[in-house]
């Protein structure tokens, strides 16, 4: 069963206990401008993660709130998914 949260700390530590890391997607990551943000698993198997470029937290967080951002994720897996905090509304009703 997937959760939904806006919570940095929340976030972070579900996060890093599994080995995960804020990133952004390389090729909209220019300069100044995070671009598309994602967690990523390096250490997991099959991960996707050659397009990804490792960034702070502190830089994950301030798009993440700018965009209006929420993640969706699996406390027993490694799914996860960043959505827009009103499509995430539509998923608690």
């Amino acid at each position: 069963m997937s959760e939904v949260t806006t919570d940095h700390e929340t976030i972070r530590e579900w996060a890093e206990r599994k080995g995960g890391k804020p990133a952004a997607v390389r090729r909209t990551h220019k300069g100044r401008d995070v671009g598309i943000i994602r967690i990523m698993f390096p250490d997991a198997p099959n991960s996707e993660h050659e397009g990804l470029t490792e960034i702070s937290w502190d830089e994950f967080f301030d798009e993440f709130d700018k965009r209006k951002l929420a993640l969706v994720y699996d406390e027993d897996s490694l799914f996860s998914k960043v959505v827009s905090r009103e499509s995430s509304e539509d998923r608690r009703h």
